[in-house]
């Protein structure tokens, strides 16, 4: 007879996981969704390359009186998502519209 090995851990992962990390770009005490994805290391890459455009054009959109978004992670379930989001341009501002 076989011996089972009792102290080994199964990993039961819910494979309909709506769990998404968003890249929050934030103005003061308004924040906006600006970019999901379905994994932390994307996130922060694209958080990374946010927030080095937002640096690079720092002066200039300051210069013009335009807000500097900052950027940070949380994480968000698809349901939280506005209905008809759409991800935000790095340098924070969509057709005229700021965050």
């Amino acid at each position: 007879m076989a011996q089972v090995n009792q102290t080994e851990l199964v990993n039961f992962q819910k494979r309909d996981d709506d769990t998404l990390w968003a890249v929050m770009a934030s103005l003061g005490k308004k924040s906006r969704v600006a970019e999901v994805f379905r994994n932390r290391a994307a996130a922060i890459s694209d958080m990374t390359w946010r927030t080095q455009q937002v640096q690079a054009y720092a002066d200039f959109l300051r210069r013009s009186g335009q807000p500097v978004p900052q950027y940070s992670l949380a994480p968000i379930r698809r349901t939280d998502l506005p209905r008809k989001w759409t991800p935000l341009p790095a340098l924070g501002f969509l057709r005229g519209e700021y965050i």
